[in-house]
């Protein structure tokens, strides 16, 4: 019974002398609205990021197709009945897996799968939305153009279709399509919240 007496009277004192104090903010106390602390640098970082890659896809679509004159020549456009996979995957004749992509060159099923690939990758990445499907796409078909191009000559294993395929990673995972994109609106639409993939 004293111990007990003992342990209370030390529990009030210590209660007494350490009182349980609570901060409510100003404006919270006065109920006005809190002001949205403002993101730093980084989300424009990606964002910036994100419409460089996706004008890259987006532009070699385009000049594909129209044969600006820029990679592809006016006689060689999509349009004027040129292959937009022939020049590359031919090129490749002479490479580790040279044999595999020599035989998808110029083939029509090829052609319209790459120039979809460019055409709505880049689409996705400039708008900020689909940005899992535009990293997952991205990434494998920069991997296949890496592989046709293996042995490198510069590197024994690192060159530019690597570094963009982290770098789409990084926007997915980083939610870049939110920040100067239309990532917010996309994920609200009902067709994204019932298939979260397309986010």
């Amino acid at each position: 019974m004293a111990i007990t007496e003992g342990r209370n009277q030390r529990n009030h004192r210590l209660h007494a002398a350490a009182p349980v104090t609570i901060t409510v903010p100003a404006a919270r106390a006065h109920g006005e609205a809190i002001p949205a602390t403002r993101p730093g640098p980084a989300p424009y970082a990606w964002a910036a990021a994100r419409i460089a890659i996706g004008w890259v896809f987006l532009w070699a679509f385009l000049d594909k197709l129209f044969g600006w004159g820029f990679a592809t020549p006016a006689g060689k456009a999509w349009i004027n009945g040129g292959s937009p996979t022939t020049g590359f995957l031919k090129g490749t004749a002479d490479h580790t897996f040279g044999g595999v992509f020599n035989t998808l060159a110029g083939q029509a099923w090829v052609d319209w799968l790459f120039m979809i690939g460019l055409a709505g990758i880049g689409a996705a990445l400039v708008l900020g939305i689909g940005m899992r499907i535009a990293a997952a796409t991205g990434g494998l078909l920069l991997l296949m153009m890496w592989a046709a191009e293996l042995p490198l000559t510069t590197n024994p294993f690192m060159d530019e279709h690597i570094v963009y395929a982290i770098v789409l990673i990084g926007l997915a995972l980083a939610h870049a399509g939110d920040t100067l994109g239309l990532g917010r609106i996309w994920a609200a639409t009902p067709l994204v919240r019932r298939l979260p993939i397309l986010k």
